[in-house]
């Protein structure tokens, strides 16, 4: 019996050996006779492993290299922060921080000889959007909410479990531009709808904006928001390749089915920002919702032609909230060219949009929702210190689904079946499962911001301001953020400082 396992054992191996050496002669002929690539026909066969670590160094150094604070764009520390908080498993460690403080730009909270004690701890208000401004004022519970992400981006899993998980946690959900499907609306939360360049399932059979469809709409999302463009790609419109456009989403967007999605880089009927006033006006008359604007930032003559206009015109052409992406945004895919370097880090955009406003006496009337990179509670609590009064995020609600940042968004091949409409990848990600992720990930967002407030010696979140942060400027010094950004003045005539 032995002999003839051994007999099988060998013919076995000899095939595998014949295999291969058939394979490295094919490897071999076919890397010295082509002609795009020096390396092949250099070293053929063996210069392969070069193009093979090329396309895997990034997974190598993800696992093995890379320290836990050294990763782009967010580092194992980071990811595991959002991980243990999805998992409700807490974020204690022991022994020490690996965050280096004497980092530029790092984040210091200025904490209180006397915290708040648990007793004298208040939750955090509500704020109201659009109230008295429109028929149906938005009560917004939740600092830490779902950034915008479309049906198409992501998979259906993924957006059932951020619907459900959405309502759960009590935070709302932004569409994204490519339109409301049944699966936002499967959790029963708060929606924004996201108006792209496109107007995608807010559009007619010619691709313009259609008032019949905005008002059965504005029967189950709780606000709009015109989207100007995005921390990811300013200047851009979004794209949705062919292979993603199944039936399903070409009914949902109004678009023809296995055609590649692209999105205009701006409204072809918003020139200016008197027209977007307008636009804003009508909009919200039209649907009786609050009203926004979702932006990058790269200058200051926008933000203060907006607030110059608004004032000259009257508080009812405001929006009702101003969503600031800063320049490091990037859940969908872009041109590495506009991701690097097209618009400002939210870390300049933010507390310039909120000073702007601040002098125009529009800061009580507009709400400033940051986004941009902003996963942890720490961020969080800064975007409040800097003058925000929501964060969105996308990538750190990707991660509470199970995102492993495998950089295969726009590729279809999402490992963990997130951004791909491969049936088989999609069975991964269970919805019953992941949604209770996406819940616990927002309250303890929540939950650690207030914590922060409190170490501040504040009663809630809401209290934050600017003298309870400090920037690292060089290696051992930092300076308070109201310093590096002072209050401004009113101005009675409205102009601006550059």
């Amino acid at each position: 019996m032995s002999n003839v396992l051994d007999l099988i054992f060998f013919s076995i191996a000899a095939m595998l050996g014949m295999v291969i050496v058939v394979l490295v002669i094919v490897w071999f002929i076919q890397d010295v006779t082509q002609k795009k690539h020096s390396i092949l026909r250099n070293y053929p066969v063996i210069g392969r492993l070069r193009f093979f670590f090329e396309t895997q160094g990034k997974y190598f150094r993800q696992y093995f290299f890379a320290n836990d604070r050294d990763e782009m764009p967010f580092d194992r520390a980071t990811r595991t922060w959002v991980y243990k908080s999805a998992k409700n498993e807490g974020s204690l460690i022991g022994f020490g921080s690996t965050n280096d403080l004497r980092q530029p730009g790092s984040v210091i909270f200025v904490n209180a000889a006397f915290p708040i004690q648990e007793e004298d701890q208040l939750p955090t208000p509500s704020l109201y959007i659009g109230q008295g401004y429109c028929e149906h004022p938005f009560e917004a519970k939740s600092i830490i909410n779902i950034s915008a992400m479309s049906y198409g981006a992501l998979s259906k899993p993924a957006i059932r479990a951020l619907s459900l998980g959405a309502a759960q946690a009590g935070c709302w959900l932004n569409t994204g531009e490519g339109g409301l499907s049944p699966y936002h609306l499967e959790g029963g939360g708060d929606l924004i709808m996201q108006i792209g360049t496109a107007k995608y399932g807010i559009r007619d059979e010619h691709g313009n904006f259609s008032p019949q469809r905005a008002k059965e709409l504005s029967k189950v999302v709780k606000a709009f928001e015109i989207k100007l463009s995005q921390g990811a790609k300013p200047g851009k419109g979004g794209l949705l390749p062919a292979t993603k456009v199944s039936s399903e989403i070409a009914m949902i967007r109004g678009i023809p089915e296995n055609q590649a999605s692209i999105s205009p880089n701006r409204h072809k009927d918003i020139n200016s920002i008197d027209e977007l006033l307008d636009k804003i006006s009508h909009l919200r008359e039209l649907t009786g919702r609050p009203i926004g604007v979702k932006t990058a930032i790269g200058g200051w003559n926008f933000i203060n032609e907006l607030c110059d206009n608004i004032n000259r015109r009257g508080l009812e052409y405001a929006p009702d909230f101003l969503t600031i992406d800063g320049g490091e945004g990037g859940s969908g895919a872009a041109p590495q060219s506009l991701m690097d370097h097209v618009s400002l880090p939210i870390s300049e955009a933010l507390p310039r949009v909120v000073d702007a406003l601040i002098q125009s006496n529009l800061r009580s009337r507009i709400y400033v929702v940051a986004a941009g990179k902003l996963v942890t509670s720490s961020e969080g609590a800064w975007a409040l210190c800097a003058g925000a009064d929501f964060v969105n995020t996308a990538r750190g609600f990707m991660f509470s689904l199970g995102c492993i940042q495998a950089m295969r968004c726009h590729l279809n091949t999402c490992p963990t079946g997130i951004t791909t409409h491969d049936v088989r990848l999609q069975n991964g990600l269970v919805v019953e499962e992941k949604y209770l992720r996406v819940a616990n990930y927002a309250i303890n967002v929540n939950k650690e911001i207030n914590m922060i407030a409190h170490s501040c010696g504040l009663h809630h979140a809401r209290q934050f301001k600017r003298e309870h942060v400090r920037i690292v400027e060089t290696a051992g010094k930092s300076t308070a953020l109201n310093m590096l950004y002072p209050y401004p003045e009113i101005l009675s005539n409205n102009t601006h400082a550059s």
